[in-house]
């Protein structure tokens, strides 16, 4: 997180101060606007931590509106009613955030798909609003009964709310669910080939945001005494968006901040320069995205850490411990079957064909590995072969064929369902997340085997063996609380293939492993590779441009060429064939 705990918490206390030293007219300003950046705190949850850009909260803002609204003008009355249609907003906001949900985070889907389902959402809002005449007030607005209460009774009572809305928030992005979104944000491709099923949690989110935005719009309207089809607009939509990028974006404190300031100064510029206040907050607007990118918050973070850091040793910080009581060796999960055990092949493609379109990638490859085999792909450029481990680690890329997993078709099967099957892959390129540090892009891998808590935070995280070998091996012991970002590159291959071993996987898809690597580090991933074959029985696929590499570690090699197997066999055989040498030397061509 951006901004600390205390800096958080200094700008909470100054909110609440607030009415020490400001007049009831500032009060009643702030009390909206407090409404408005609980609202504001969603968006940052979906937007800055998880990285879904929604436009849609003011229309769960407006449901609150609205349920409260009709609910009090026409069917309940009283303390208990009132309690009630608050319930009830919530929950049918949770219910339309949790559809929206469905319809936007399928596999597959495009970021901008949410942005635009949730750019609808207003306009749907509010065309229903309008369209309902009398009954929901149409352009005019709705007024209600409301509780008889002061200035700053109201005050006190939203900011109360926004406290509570800002802390439970703050202790949910600081636990271990919290890491999880942050890695979403980061990479989510990586986060499914890492087993973990981002559709479920990102439709979860949305709904308990949704419900939180309609708490907001339920408490707003009782204050303002009259439902406005503006409240669940495309304008509102779009101003919660811009108040949390002003402020800062997956900080908290950003939010709220952008929130409270906008809509103070809006309000006084608004009554003392009504022709300039638009201008004045726009131009701001235009200042701090050319200068200050990342918002307001950030920065201020970022200078005070650089006043602070001399006082502050590098390893200082809450939950920050050595890195041997860090990570710690976890007890094997033991899958149901595997290939020594049955005496069948742990992985077996029957005829498996990839075609885009009219171009061919793959024909009809078969191919069987069993346990403790390092499997040697080759071939030259456009081979197929990163389709070939593609192929493997989804169920939905090929095009045609049979392709079994201890002994299961995968057939159709999302990533995190092949992972579950005992299949890793790591990328051709180094795939970590860049914002969390090594310990974290661990304890997330490692997030499939273990529960995730809503509400703690753990600083150790329990490998097996086979990671916490290359943990050691790599040095990346000495680097855990390192952010993954300032990795050199041959750091973040070994914390790649350290993350893909915490699934404990039975059959490793490594593609290109040594790529960009010194030969040191090369001689190190090689004897990590061995040691997973030998001594943990590992089926490995490993596609590598480096022969000798290849030479000095696979046990079986497979020469790929133009989509097609030429050649299947033992190492000593297939590496000095006239295959290699027409593929390699004599003029093979380039797919």
């Amino acid at each position: 997180m951006v901004s600390s705990a205390r800096y958080f918490v200094l700008l909470l206390v100054l909110l609440m101060a607030s009415p020490l030293v400001l007049g009831e007219y500032a009060q009643q300003i702030l009390s909206q606007a407090f409404f408005f950046a609980i609202a504001a705190v969603t968006v940052d949850l979906l937007w800055g931590y998880t990285g879904i850009l929604t436009f849609g909260q003011s229309a769960f803002f407006g449901v609150g509106v609205y349920t409260v609204a009709l609910a009090l003008a026409y069917y309940v009355e009283g303390a208990l009613g009132m309690a009630a249609a608050i319930l009830g907003a919530m929950v049918a906001a949770a219910l339309i955030g949790a559809a929206i949900g469905w319809l936007s985070f399928f596999d597959r889907a495009s970021p901008i798909y949410v942005a635009i389902v949730t750019l609808a959402l207003p306009v749907v809002f509010t065309q229903v609003i309008l369209s309902g005449g009398a009954y929901t007030g149409s352009s005019s607005g709705l007024p209600i009964p409301v509780p008889a209460l002061s200035i700053m009774q109201w005050y006190l009572i939203s900011g109360g709310l926004l406290v509570l809305v800002a802390a439970v928030s703050y202790v949910f992005v600081s636990s271990d669910t919290g890491r999880i979104l942050v890695a979403i944000r980061e990479n989510e491709e990586r986060c499914r080939y890492l087993g973990l099923r981002t559709s479920r949690l990102k439709i979860r989110l949305m709904a308990v945001c949704s419900a939180v935005a309609a708490l907001a719009g339920s408490g707003y309207v009782l204050f303002g005494s009259v439902a406005a089809h503006s409240y669940g607009d495309f304008v509102f939509g779009t101003e919660l968006v811009v108040w949390t990028a002003l402020g800062g974006r997956g900080t908290l404190a950003g939010p709220i901040l952008g929130t409270v300031g906008v809509n103070y100064v809006s309000a006084v510029l608004g009554g003392n320069l009504p022709f300039v206040w638009l201008l004045f907050v726009g131009f701001a607007f235009v200042l701090i995205v050319v200068y200050l990118p990342q918002g307001l918050v950030p920065a201020i973070g970022r200078s005070l850490s650089r006043v602070t850091r001399a006082s502050r040793s590098p390893m200082s910080g809450r939950g920050v411990v050595a890195g041997a009581e860090a990570v710690r060796a976890a007890k094997p999960h033991v899958l149901a079957t595997t290939g020594e055990e049955t005496g069948t092949p742990v992985l077996e493609l029957r005829n498996v064909s990839k075609r885009y379109g009219s171009l061919q990638v793959l024909d009809r490859v078969s191919l069987q590995a069993r346990r403790g085999e390092v499997v040697g792909i080759v071939g030259p450029n456009g081979a197929g072969k990163t389709t070939l481990l593609r192929c493997i680690a989804d169920g939905r890329e090929r095009s045609s064929g049979d392709i079994l997993v201890n002994g299961r078709q995968i057939a159709g099967l999302p990533p995190q369902a092949c992972v579950a099957l005992g299949v890793s892959r790591k990328f051709q390129t180094p795939n970590v997340f860049d914002a969390l540090s090594v310990l974290d892009c661990l304890r997330v891998a490692r997030s499939y085997r273990e529960s995730t808590s809503l509400w703690r935070r753990s600083y150790a995280v329990e490998l097996p063996e086979p990671a916490l070998h290359t943990v050691h091996v790599s040095g990346l012991l000495a680097l855990l609380h390192e952010p993954a970002a300032h990795l050199s590159h041959g750091a973040k291959q070994a914390l790649e293939l350290a993350m893909v071993l915490a699934l404990e996987p039975t059959v490793l898809l490594l593609d290109e492993p040594t790529a960009g690597l010194t030969r040191e580090e090369r001689a190190a991933i090689g004897d990590v590779l061995t040691e997973l074959a030998q001594g943990h029985r590992l089926c490995i696929l490993l596609i590598e441009h480096d022969l000798d590499f290849v030479r000095e570690i696979s046990t079986r090699l497979v020469v790929l060429h133009l989509g097609k197997v030429l050649a299947d066999g033992p190492l000593s055989e297939v590496a000095e064939s006239e295959v290699i040498r027409t593929i390699y030397v004599g003029g093979g061509t380039r797919a």
